[in-house]
Formats: C-alpha cells, sequence, structure tokens
C-alpha cells in the first residue's frame, strides 16, 4: 500500500508540475513580440526543459519497468489484485509504449526544416521525433488516466475478488 501511495504523489505533483509550467507559459510574456514582428514567448525554455525531463524520466522507468516486471515474473503468472497476470501487464505497457511511439512517428513523417527567430535551423527529422514524443506522450497519458478511473472504481478488484 506504501508503494501505491508514493505513485500517487509522485503522479500528482508532475500532473501539477506540468500544469504550473503550462500556465507560466501562457501568462507571462507569451505575447512577447520580438524586432521582426514575430511571436517570441519568454518561457519557452521551461517547457522545452519540462519536456525533456519528463521524456528522460518516462523512458527510464519504462525500461526499469519492464526489467522489473519480467524479473517478477520470470517462472511464475501470479495473478495481481485485478486477477491479471503481471506479465500480461507489463507485456501491454511495453506494447502501448511502442505503438504510441509509431503512431507519433507516422504523423511527424515528412516534417520540414523548422528556423526559429534566432535564425537557428531544426532539421526535419528532428521535428518529426519531437513530435512522435509529443503524440506517446499525449497517447499515454490518456491510458494512464483511464487506468486510474478503472482502478479507482474497483471494478477490475472486484471482478477479481469474484473469482478467487
Amino acid at each position: 500500500m506504501k508503494l501505491e501511495k508514493i505513485s500517487n504523489n509522485v503522479l500528482y505533483a508532475v500532473c501539477g508540475i506540468a500544469v504550473l509550467c503550462f500556465l507560466l507559459f501562457f501568462c507571462i510574456g507569451y505575447g512577447n513580440i520580438d524586432e521582426a514582428g514575430r511571436t517570441a514567448p519568454l518561457l519557452t525554455d521551461l517547457l522545452l526543459g519540462l519536456q525533456y525531463a519528463l521524456g528522460v524520466v518516462t523512458f527510464c522507468l519504462m525500461i526499469w519497468s519492464v526489467v522489473k516486471g519480467v524479473q517478477n515474473t520470470a517462472g511464475n503468472d501470479e495473478m495481481a489484485t485485478t486477477g491479471i497476470p503481471g506479465s500480461k501487464i507489463v507485456m501491454f505497457t511495453a506494447a502501448v509504449t511502442i505503438v504510441s511511439l509509431l503512431i507519433g512517428a507516422l504523423f511527424g513523417i515528412g516534417e520540414e526544416d523548422f528556423t526559429t527567430n534566432s535564425g537557428t535551423t531544426t532539421p526535419g527529422y528532428m521535428i518529426t521525433m519531437v513530435d512522435a514524443f509529443m503524440w506517446s506522450m499525449y497517447i499515454l497519458f490518456f491510458v494512464a488516466v483511464v487506468a486510474v478511473v478503472v482502478a479507482a472504481t474497483g471494478v477490475m478488484t472486484k471482478t477479481a475478488t469474484k473469482a478467487a
């Protein structure tokens, strides 16, 4: 139970930090105009840093979860409290992550190079990669929200209890 409470608190903290960063981005200097007449938000680096940090942390946690899941279910296929075998949960999580990255890459194919206000050019393949990770985050966030709602209702736990 303690691990679940820590997990919930971390989820709330990450969501709160993300919401705070987006609010700051849109409320502080969003309408800032540079010398060329283009919009130049002041806190763009804040959002970029947040996305990089979340991407790295998410990737590391995904790898750790897959490794721990395989270690914990090696040789046995015990049922979790939901009644779903742990190996199926691990495989589903890995599959959803890979599929979401592929969907993101498909939506980003054919991006053109992007030149910023300062003249820095970002190659199209980098924009495609960023798009892939953004779509992946949207999809995984939606799946996580659905999982939290289903877990909060207790439907899966009640089903597992009745089966036993």
